[in-house]
């Protein structure tokens, strides 16, 4: 037997270990993610997985909502949000107010200055894993 074909015999075995060790459900994976913005007073979706959709619920105020809930609230979520002008102004990802929800089906979010005040970006980004 070649080399190349033991380098390409154990390539094979590692793969068939590995792929019965990681799969939908390890850890790792994000369990769903989104890039969306507000635009042009609407709720843009650029692209998702595992996300039914994006409701703005007031200004700055966002609720997503899984395609497939979670197994539970114990997840961790973790967001970006650019910029909406060029001078500089920052916006935050947050959650800040006790009215804020994460169940299994859905996580809220907000989109704030750092000044603390709600206000919508052109981009935000979310992942959540479980």
């Amino acid at each position: 037997m070649s080399l190349a074909s033991r380098i390409a015999a154990l390539a094979s075995r590692i793969g068939l270990e590995v792929q019965t060790k990681i799969d939908a459900t390890h850890p790792g994976l994000a369990r769903a993610w989104v890039c969306f913005g507000y635009v042009g007073n609407q709720i843009v979706v650029r692209a998702a997985h595992n996300v039914a959709g994006v409701t703005r619920t007031a200004a700055g105020r966002y609720r997503v909502s899984f395609a497939t809930p979670m197994p539970d609230a114990d997840y961790c979520w973790t967001a970006l949000a650019r910029s909406s002008t060029n001078s500089g102004t920052q916006r935050i990802a947050i959650v800040r107010a006790t009215s804020d929800q994460k169940t299994a089906q859905y996580v809220d979010l907000s989109c704030a200055t750092t000044a603390a005040s709600f206000d919508d970006s052109t981009e935000i980004n979310l992942v959540v894993y479980r």
